[in-house]
């Protein structure tokens, strides 16, 4: 915000709801490469209900809604309708994040245990591959061509 002395700051922030917010948070950073800014909100028991991530400048926010809530994966496994719209590669809901060296990020999340949707491909917008995590959101990391 010119002239406010307030840092400019992303104007759209995806909200992830997670199970279990502390293993996502620990796993989205080893696997894509997040890092966790600021405090994570804990409650009196231990639980993780909200954590920030980061990524080049690219905030998510990773949120608990609380115990009756299923991720994607597990929703989909007791679900068929969910199954079914599930079982397509594509992004049903989810983030799109720029990153550079696409190949070497899909490999760093394969290895980390990611479901590759789609390798790695060069589309006329980029080179992109779809991953999801393993509560089962899905993430699109592209890479804008050059030129």
């Amino acid at each position: 915000m010119a002239g406010t002395g307030l840092e400019v700051m992303q104007r759209a922030v995806p909200m992830l709801s997670y199970e279990d917010v502390a293993n996502a948070a620990e796993w989205l950073c080893r696997a894509f490469g997040f890092r966790e800014r600021g405090e994570r909100y804990t409650e009196s028991d231990g639980r993780v209900t909200h954590a920030e991530l980061e990524l080049d400048g690219a905030q998510v926010m990773l949120g608990w809604p609380g115990p009756d809530y299923q991720g994607p994966a597990r929703h989909a496994s007791g679900c068929e309708d969910a199954r079914r719209w599930s079982a397509v590669p594509y992004i049903v809901d989810g983030v799109l994040i720029y990153v550079d060296g696409v190949d070497a990020h899909c490999e760093r999340a394969r290895v980390e245990g990611a479901v590759i949707l789609r390798e790695p491909k060069t589309e006329p917008y980029g080179r992109l591959y779809n991953a999801a995590d393993p509560e089962g959101h899905r993430w699109m990391f592209m890479e804008a061509l050059k030129g």
